[in-house]
């Protein structure tokens, strides 16, 4: 008899970071770097899946990564990641980046997605927990990132 798949909830591995901003992580332009960025919220992906699979992940793709807005040494970057879908090994997991200001206002710099696989001793994808949907903004989630795992394989097909 096989065994029963374990299941998690979205909020038990959702992660929020922040940063602040010094001058290593700015451009001549006085603005922060988007590879900065992009270390960031490849970390912040890291955790969120790692707590979710309770393994080792790696990151397998950036599916989108949109940079809306720019951040400034005066800002306080915040990142706030969770899980959209779960397949057999992957998971995709969202990242909001926002720009603090001092007065705490924050303004969206940032969304993207990155899909993570759970690994073994080895580095070979083994079977990660499932994803206990809750919630109409967690169901459409799921059904978007379903569209985009599709959208994935399609392109894997075609060489891209």
């Amino acid at each position: 008899m096989a065994e029963k798949r374990k299941m998690k909830r979205v909020e038990d591995s959702l992660t929020e970071q922040t940063h602040l901003l010094f001058p290593r992580a700015l451009n001549a332009n006085g603005r922060l770097f988007g590879g900065q960025l992009l270390e960031w919220i490849d970390e912040t992906a890291g955790i969120v899946a790692k707590r979710h699979a309770e393994c080792n992940v790696v990151t397998v793709a950036i599916d989108n990564m949109y940079f809306k807005a720019g951040a400034t040494q005066e800002d306080t970057i915040y990142l706030k990641g969770y899980l959209t879908y779960v397949g057999r090994s992957s998971m995709e997991v969202r990242i909001d980046t926002y720009a603090e200001k001092l007065d705490g206002t924050r303004k969206m710099i940032n969304r993207a997605y990155f899909v993570m696989v759970g690994t073994d001793e080895n580095q070979n994808p083994i079977e990660v927990p499932g994803l206990i949907v809750e919630g109409l903004t967690q169901e459409i989630e799921w059904e978007t990132g379903k569209k985009r795992q599709q959208l994935r394989r399609e392109r894997q097909k075609e060489g891209f």
